[in-house]
């Protein structure tokens, strides 16, 4: 059985957790994050390749 934590029940959890593991997993969501936004800016760039009348190659 899968549970779902609300986002009250995540901090209180990080706030248990000694803070050079705070700061760690700091570090790797600001890495997450930073890849999503970049995906994201990317994603801008092409909007040609959603054009279905250039899927002639398939």
């Amino acid at each position: 059985m899968i549970s779902t934590l609300t986002l009250e029940e995540i901090k209180t959890l990080v706030y248990q957790l000694p803070l050079s593991e705070q700061i760690s997993l700091l570090e790797d969501l600001e890495d997450k994050l930073e890849t999503l936004t970049l995906m994201k800016l990317a994603e801008t760039g092409f909007p040609e390749w959603n054009d279905p009348e250039e899927d002639i190659y398939l």
